[in-house]
């Protein structure tokens, strides 16, 4: 607890440090396409792509490839660099066994913070049992969240999507931390594109791959959806932007990282931030920072960005030449169908971690200092009686001003030019995640709640109970069903609209165990009108 009169950090900086540390608490033709199990049980699927084959499992009602590369292993000299292609094997591949997650530059996230490597440009590929080649079945690529420092892909099995909507789900690893986004020009200078934001590289070189290898696993390379949550959304966003992935995918899902809200860092301020990396690493020689920062142990480099937390991306390069925000008002971007929502307290999250026994003394200072002249307004339209504590209040505050009214923004930009379909996640009961939890506070519908919903997820409080199960099933059909049509039309279950252009006509599918609905109110409940008239916020 925060000893009262001490300087407590804004909304916006507290938001920022929470995200920056915590998150997510990584050729054989039909006939032939399958090989007995060891044991003389069920045979095993094979795949052929475009390396080799793969020989996957069966597990739970469908079919994974686990652990297969998409691109060559960005170690040694290969760090640092632009993702190259994979190697090609002889034989057959066993892929049942995960990666380990990417290189972690924050110390949360991973339920065996061991499991790591540089070598981790893997995914893991789902399908339905029946699929087979030419089957054209609707592609997911999900990227997990983690403040681009910290996460990893085999978190999210898509064992159930895939099974239940007749869908194939893809889930990749990706380059975290500065070995994935360090704008070094002597880097930059090594590739065609000038850029160091690898971790984006490495997902526009994964979707690459997906459009090359997918129809043998019984997708359609024509029907690609990008979906990701917090900095995946972000990530999400910045390919909208990126002309070199023009054309890869056909439609987007942002879950909780709304573009208007995740800043982008310009070149030269994350300029500044790589030279002052390259220094903490002990690489000061300009003539051989690469050389250096090459040599250095990965546990060196983990330790000279403690204090540097990244940012993602950078703007104006050749692979992210406008910030995606910028990028997507003025129209030039790679234009796709958008599904967009976040939770319904989604700051509870970092509150709760940060500080959650906050007095309401500390509130009222917070907010004062943080605010400005409209800080007694918003204690007006945010008083603790009516929210029941000081923790509960702040939360509002930071869930209103940030995600919930960023998503708004974000959805009618997207409106007035493709169509946009925007849900608010629901469920008061909802677990968190795993090892988050701080007794006495309400963490229910906070940050990452949906992500046990839509995914066989690996960092769950607790299981989901029927009514969440049901739930979240009917969540997996909506997004099976954009990802087919560009429209979540799912027979028997509530019709839902795209969202309108225009104050107040934003329409907004509400998520609930209790029952599935639309509402035009979503702006006006998160006081979107009186936000927009203060200075903006970004993460």
């Amino acid at each position: 607890m925060k000893r009262p009169g001490k300087r407590l950090p804004s909304a916006r900086s507290l938001l920022g440090t929470a995200l920056a540390l915590v998150a997510l608490l990584a050729s054989v033709p039909p006939a032939a396409a399958s090989s007995a199990s060891p044991s003389g049980g069920s045979p095993r699927p094979v795949v052929a792509v475009a390396q080799g084959a793969l020989r996957g499992q069966s597990r739970d009602g469908a079919q994974e490839f686990l652990g297969v590369p998409y691109a060559a292993p960005p170690i040694g000299d290969a760090r640092l660099r632009a993702p190259a292609p994979p190697p090609r094997w002889t034989g057959v591949r066993e892929a049942t066994r995960q990666s380990p997650a990417c290189l972690q530059f924050s110390p949360f996230g991973l339920s065996d913070p061991a499991a790591v490597s540089e070598d981790c440009l893997y995914l893991d590929v789902y399908r339905p049992r029946t699929a087979r080649p030419g089957a054209r079945l609707p592609v997911i690529v999900w990227m997990h969240g983690g403040a681009y420092s910290q996460g990893t892909g085999t978190q999210f099995g898509g064992r159930t999507m895939a099974d239940l909507t007749q869908s194939v789900v893809v889930s990749i690893n990706y380059r975290l931390g500065q070995l994935g986004y360090l704008q070094l020009p002597k880097l930059g200078r090594e590739n065609s594109l000038r850029s160091g934001s690898f971790g984006l590289m490495d997902q526009v070189e994964a979707l690459r791959w997906t459009r090359a290898n997918i129809a043998a696993f019984g997708g359609n390379p024509g029907s690609v959806t990008i979906s990701g949550q917090s900095a995946g959304s972000g990530s999400v966003c910045a390919l909208l932007a990126a002309p070199s992935a023009a054309g890869l995918f056909h439609r987007a899902v942002l879950q909780s990282g709304p573009c208007s809200l995740l800043g982008t860092p310009d070149r030269a301020d994350a300029e500044g931030q790589a030279r002052a990396f390259a220094t903490a690493a002990g690489c000061t020689s300009s003539a051989e920072v690469a050389t250096c920062l090459r040599a250095a142990s990965g546990a060196a480099l983990v330790a000279a960005a403690r204090t540097l937390p990244t940012r993602g991306p950078a703007a104006g390069d050749g692979l992210l030449p406008v910030a995606p925000a910028r990028a997507i008002g003025s129209g030039a971007w790679n234009k796709v169908p958008v599904l967009i929502g976040s939770t319904r307290s989604e700051a509870r999250f970092f509150v709760a971690l940060t500080q959650p026994y906050l007095t309401a003394e500390q509130y009222t200072a917070q907010i004062l200092a943080g605010h400005g002249a409209a800080g007694p307004e918003v204690l007006a339209r945010y008083p603790v009686a009516t929210y029941g504590s000081p923790y509960l209040a702040l939360s509002a505050v930071m869930t209103d001003s940030t995600f919930a009214c960023h998503t708004a923004w974000t959805a009618q930009s997207f409106a007035s030019q493709v169509p946009t379909y925007v849900y608010e996640f629901d469920d008061p009961r909802s677990p968190t995640l795993a090892g988050a939890q701080v007794p006495g506070l309400d963490e229910s519908n906070a940050h990452s709640a949906e992500l046990a919903y839509l995914h066989d997820f690996t960092m769950g409080e607790r299981p989901l109970d029927p009514a969440q199960v049901a739930l979240g099933n009917r969540m997996k059909r909506y997004w099976a069903a954009f990802a087919r049509f560009g429209a979540p039309v799912v027979p028997g279950q509530t019709a839902w609209p795209p969202t309108g252009v225009g104050a107040g006509a934003g329409a907004v599918l509400t998520l609930d165990p209790a029952g599935t609905r639309t509402t035009a109110s979503f702006e006006s409940e998160h006081q979107c009108a009186f936000w927009r008239t203060q200075p903006p916020r970004s993460l």
